[in-house]
């Protein structure tokens, strides 16, 4: 399959969508919490404890915020370009995968992409069919 080659045909910019793809792949690796006060130190334990998912860690709480702070057509972008790279259709329906986000669309759009598994993968494999060079 062909890249799509018409212009960029979303309102969330390929910065801002490398940004938000960046924050979900650091996102994704986090683990739950296992120890929450180890009371050693990090080298000790191998650093495992960084990929664990801690309360004051910053990675998920910037990803929330950079996803809020998307105005609504820009969430719905995301959303669909998530379906896109899901593979729930090609460049050829974007229409149809964006007005199916914008009639889901409701409060819950960080929820919702923050508990998608792959979401970095699905992101990045969207921007690619849209023909913009992801961050890998």
């Amino acid at each position: 399959m062909q890249p799509y080659e018409g212009p960029w045909p979303l309102t969330i910019t390929p910065d801002k969508l490398r940004g938000i793809i960046e924050l979900a792949r650091r996102f994704d690796v986090k683990d739950a919490m296992t120890e929450p006060d180890p009371g050693s130190n990090a080298s000790d334990d191998e650093m495992c404890a960084v990929l664990e998912d801690h309360p004051d860690d910053a990675v998920g709480a910037t990803l929330v915020r950079q996803i809020h702070d998307l105005n609504d057509d820009e969430q719905i972008d995301l959303v669909a370009l998530c379906w896109l790279g899901r593979g729930d259709g090609d460049f050829n329906s974007w229409h149809d995968l964006r007005t199916e986000a914008k009639r889901d669309h409701n409060r819950q759009t960080v929820r919702y992409l923050l508990g998608t598994p792959l979401l970095a993968d699905y992101l990045s494999e969207g921007m690619a069919q849209l023909g913009e060079e992801p961050l890998l």
